[in-house]
């Protein structure tokens, strides 16, 4: 079992920023997949950005250009920088964890984007 700590959401205005963090637990930090979704109100969850265990970075369009996802394996943190934030940015901010398969969520950290 996995257990997934996010932090770094508010509330922040059009234009400004954030940084997400997650801790995970484990000893097989270097080993994850690791990846951020997030799910707005009446909305399915939907994928953000991922970082595979080689350093590989992926992100949904939304988030090209804007976002930045990185990871510390020896603080076993994954971060997602967000700047230049809109208010379509609002959601639950989850963090995932894909070990081989096995999937780990966190209890995820709210971010609120006014206008």
């Amino acid at each position: 079992q996995v257990q997934l700590v996010e932090s770094g959401g508010g509330l922040v205005q059009a234009g400004g920023s954030l940084r997400l963090s997650c801790s995970a637990s484990g000893h097989s930090f270097n080993r994850y997949n690791l990846g951020w979704f997030r799910q707005a109100p009446g909305k399915e969850r939907e994928f953000v950005s991922a970082i595979s265990r080689s350093g590989d970075t992926y992100y949904a369009d939304s988030a090209k250009g804007r976002f930045t996802i990185s990871r510390d394996n020896v603080k076993n943190t994954v971060f997602l920088q967000m700047n230049s934030l809109k208010p379509e940015d609002t959601a639950v901010y989850y963090c995932n964890v894909d070990f081989y398969g096995l999937h780990f969520w966190g209890q995820g950290t709210q971010v609120t984007v006014s206008s």
